[in-house]
């Protein structure tokens, strides 16, 4: 089992930047997607976005494209599945607006990435970011 621990978020104005990290260990093999996905209250949980490890793809929804970034912080994720080392992705996320205040949770999962939430079956606990003007 996948365990998926994440850092950062809090709170911020508008126009603002803040950086979420999410540390992944006892990775598997065959999982090679990690990402960021964000939940309102009272609505669907919803991709942000995403990485194809191995390939380093990655995948953003529309509405944060042109201002969050999805980073990866190491190269060998066969030395992940030995439990030698963590894999951590990251989301700067700059000129954040209002509509960006949610709960963001970490997730891992098996190919095909994208940002569905099905495709992933490992998630951190969440950590809330909140916008205010």
């Amino acid at each position: 089992q996948v365990q998926l621990v994440e850092s950062g978020g809090g709170s911020v104005q508008t126009g603002g930047s803040l950086k979420i990290s999410c540390a992944a260990s006892r990775w598997t093999q065959g999982t090679n997607c990690m990402g960021w996905f964000r939940e309102l209250p009272g609505k669907e949980r919803e991709g942000v976005a995403t990485i194809y490890y191995s390939g380093a793809a990655t995948y953003y929804v529309d509405s944060v494209k042109g201002r969050f970034t999805l980073s990866r912080d190491s190269d060998d994720i066969d030395v992940a599945i030995q439990g030698k080392t963590k894999i951590t992705v990251s989301l700067q996320m700059d000129d954040l607006k209002a509509e960006d205040t949610a709960v963001y949770y970490c997730a891992a999962g098996p190919v095909p990435c994208g940002t569905s939430p099905g495709n992933f079956n490992h998630w951190g606990q969440g950590t809330q970011v909140t916008v205010s003007s």
